[in-house]
């Protein structure tokens, strides 16, 4: 590896532990928490290593991560959605148990905070997109149509944990959170940018 190389990886891990790292620590000693439930804790801090994950999982499926090339940043991307899911199902875990009615409306789309509604099609898109990752040489997808709907569920799973979280004042810094946020969509935009996936969208010519 080149020195040009080196100070640019070393200069992109850099910017990428910034994002990740400055939203985490305000996070957790956030004035919000204090003389809250070790579980509410919990699951708020959950949410916000859901998000830093969910800027992760772009930049490995695209290989764009210094060090880590596709075929290894591919397999790193199956391991980081598990954790993501895991992540989600803990902070979704940790509200029901403070308070299973706030969670039980959301679901049901009857909660009066607009927030709460992204958070659960962020939900339900992400565990899809899971579940297709999961299963989909088990049903035998084509990979043309395989890929465009693990895309766009991973779309709608962005665009509604970025909403869910800008509405939200929580833990999370309004300055970092907001560059947290800008970090996913663009990162993902870009993704799908050099993957060219709209492409597939073109019908084959016979």
């Amino acid at each position: 590896m080149s020195q040009r190389a080196s100070i640019r990886a070393a200069l992109v891990w850099a910017a990428l532990g910034v994002v990740i790292a400055v939203p985490l620590a305000i996070a957790a000693t956030s004035p919000l928490i204090a003389w809250r439930q070790p579980v509410y804790i919990v699951a708020g801090f959950a949410g916000v290593v859901a998000m830093a994950l969910l800027l992760l999982q772009p930049l490995l499926a695209g290989g764009a991560l210094p060090g880590l090339p596709s075929p290894r940043g591919r397999r790193l991307h199956g391991w980081v959605g598990g954790a993501l899911v895991a992540a989600v199902v803990v902070h979704v875990a940790g509200l029901w148990l403070t308070s299973p009615p706030d969670v039980i409306d959301a679901l049901l789309f009857a909660s009066p905070t607009p927030f709460s509604a992204w958070g659960v099609i962020a939900m339900w898109a992400l565990f899809a997109a899971a579940l297709l990752a999961a299963l989909g040489w088990r049903l035998r997808i084509r990979p043309r149509v395989w890929r465009l709907a693990h895309t766009g569920l991973v779309a709608l799973a962005v665009a509604g944990s970025v909403v869910h979280a800008l509405l939200i004042e929580g833990t999370m810094g309004t300055v970092s959170k907001a560059l947290l946020c800008g970090a996913v969509v663009l990162v993902f935009v870009k993704t799908v940018a050099d993957l060219r996936t709209w492409t597939l969208l073109r019908r084959r010519r016979p």
